[in-house]
């Protein structure tokens, strides 16, 4: 084999490879897409799950504002996952220790304690992530993101909820006289 023929062969091995990188890379995207369509973020109770998908089809996000979201949630979900697990861990400790036939109180109140702590660990993370979410977003998907993310913030029948709700009538909540900006 001359020369030329060996730089043939090796141009055309080349391509073949950058082809074969294009299409790996190709379906590697699709299944990034399709994996952030299908994350999901429980609200409430099972309530309104907020997906890559909600934030496409329902909110109106364009492609730039997926993989926006895309990023801030790749932060996000692992960090609320781990929160979850951990408050989920302390819940099964606090109802082991209810149901001692001698209940310690003291341990029961640091179970508590710490079930609190990471409750307002988790909200901090949740509120972080709504407003990244609102900073990407234009004026009618903020009132979507309102409307999704509500749940997590207003529990039904609640007292802070009151009659009307919707219509202006939410009661002020009750430590809003006692908390500080």
């Amino acid at each position: 084999m001359n020369n030329k023929n060996k730089i043939l062969v090796w141009i055309i091995v080349l391509l073949a490879i950058l082809n074969l990188t294009t299409i790996v890379s190709i379906i590697h995207h699709r299944y990034k897409d399709k994996q952030a369509a299908e994350t999901v973020i429980v609200t409430g109770q099972g309530k309104n799950p907020l997906s890559g998908r909600f934030f496409m089809q329902e909110v109106g996000f364009d492609n730039e504002q997926m993989e926006q979201f895309r990023q801030i949630n790749r932060i996000f979900k692992p960090k609320s996952n781990q929160i979850i697990w951990q408050m989920d861990s302390l819940k099964v400790l606090i109802f082991d220790e209810l149901n001692k036939q001698q209940v310690d109180t003291a341990r029961l109140e640091q179970l508590n304690t710490a079930f609190g702590e990471l409750h307002a660990e988790l909200k901090d993370e949740t509120c972080m992530f709504y407003l990244k979410l609102k900073e990407i977003s234009n004026a009618e998907q903020i009132e979507k993101l309102k409307s999704a993310f509500e749940p997590l913030f207003y529990q039904e029948n609640s007292p802070t909820q009151g009659r009307g709700r919707g219509r202006g009538g939410r009661q002020q909540p009750y430590y809003d006289n006692d908390i500080q900006n």
